[in-house]
């Protein structure tokens, strides 16, 4: 072959190994490791080309089978295989017969990683931020290491001191879950789940419409009404912690906040409601 160096021998099988997976000893790897090699020192640049999608082909069921491991999810799994098929052709380009552990073993986390970065760029029907789609990924991680030692559910509370992040970051991160399926509104079957799904949305805007009221009204309180509501409704802080924190009694939190609810009350009524 002109512009190649003397051809290497094709690997025993031992030494493509993929971390424990099922292709271990597959033939066809074994014969895609000795294309890549091959392409590897090979000089023209269109062999070198043809060496690499002969050995993409020989496997695609790498791809097709950490696709399969994805299924399910919220995403198509023809789209899950493309991505999957196309994130292999990425490893054959970048893949290095001398370093590591064989082929399989380096394509593998490269395809895993390439869908689930699809995942989190196009599995979402309500895109969040990127910054929370992330600690989300970190919750999942650290609410399994916490309920190992503490036995139980790790509470939101215990969650951010973990990560050190903010209360507020840790429950944003958990309802953007809520963004990532949606139900359609043509409900197959009976009238009546249709009606039912019709009035759950009804329902929504009405919340919404009472939060943005309850919002204006709470903007009319003081500052420091604002923190003995934000301590109390938002922290869930005790009238006695919310005493300790601002310099109070709980006696004195406790009037507080019964002058404070009695002036939304007022607001509220007062208030136009948005439409």
């Amino acid at each position: 072959m002109a512009g190649t160096t003397t051809r290497p021998s094709p690997p025993a099988p031992e030494d493509s190994r993929t971390g424990g997976c099922s292709w271990r000893h597959n033939p066809e790897h074994d014969r895609a490791e000795f294309l890549l090699a091959t392409a590897q020192t090979c000089g023209d640049e269109a062999t070198r080309q043809r060496l690499r999608d002969d050995a993409v082909v020989l496997t695609l069921d790498l791809a097709d089978g950490v696709a399969r491991r994805y299924r399910g999810r919220g995403v198509e799994g023809d789209d899950l295989i493309q991505v999957g098929r196309l994130a292999l052709v990425k490893a054959a380009q970048g893949y290095r017969h001398d370093r590591g552990s064989g082929f399989p073993a380096y394509a593998i986390p490269t395809i895993s990683g390439e869908i689930k970065r699809y995942f989190r760029d196009h599995g979402w029907v309500v895109r969040p931020p990127r910054r929370i789609q992330e600690l989300r990924a970190e919750i999942a991680r650290e609410e399994g290491h916490l309920r190992q030692i503490l036995l139980r559910e790790p509470t939101d509370h215990e969650l951010a001191d973990a990560l050190d992040v903010e209360l507020a970051d840790v429950r944003e991160a958990r309802r953007c879950s809520l963004s990532y399926n949606a139900l359609s509104l043509d409900v197959p079957g009976a009238s009546e789940a249709a009606g039912a799904y019709l009035l759950t949305v009804a329902h929504v805007d009405e919340l919404v419409a009472d939060r943005d009221a309850l919002g204006r009204a709470v903007a009319g309180l003081t500052p420091r009404e604002q923190l003995i509501v934000r301590l109390r409704f938002v922290d869930g802080l005790t009238q006695l912690e919310i005493g300790e924190s601002i310099g109070l009694s709980q006696m004195q939190v406790s009037r507080l906040l019964n002058v404070i609810l009695a002036r939304l009350r007022d607001a509220l009524e007062d208030l136009p409601m948005t439409a």
